[in-house]
């Protein structure tokens, strides 16, 4: 298999909640990762990020791993939860909290 899909598949296996996204939690580049990082936060949601910018090579494999095309894209548990519509939506409604709590309740 490829080495970046190995990678990514690592990262996703490694990391409890994990974005893949444009820049950074501190410093986003596009208005979704922005709008996405700022939902994580309201609700106290910490997470790993990647930013696929500066990993060119990830950018370009990661939609066919995912099978999901834009960034970014939060995975809990090693599932694609979705991109930033998704992410504000489940934040806005209370639901992913409770999961990534139930997630995180093994992570020390």
């Amino acid at each position: 298999m490829n080495a970046t899909v190995d990678k990514i598949k690592k990262q996703i296996a490694d990391n409890p909640v994990i974005m893949y996204m444009k820049g950074t939690p501190e410093a986003p580049e596009c208005g979704y990762s922005k709008a996405a990082c700022e939902a994580l936060a309201s609700v106290g949601i910490q997470f790993t990020y990647v930013n696929v910018l500066a990993a060119p090579f990830i950018r370009e494999r990661l939609p066919s791993v995912s099978n999901w095309p834009t960034f970014p894209q939060l995975f809990v548990a090693g599932e694609l939860v979705g991109g930033s519509d998704i992410v504000v939506d489940m934040v806005e409604q209370g639901t992913l909290k409770p999961m990534v709590d139930k997630v995180s309740e093994g992570v020390s």
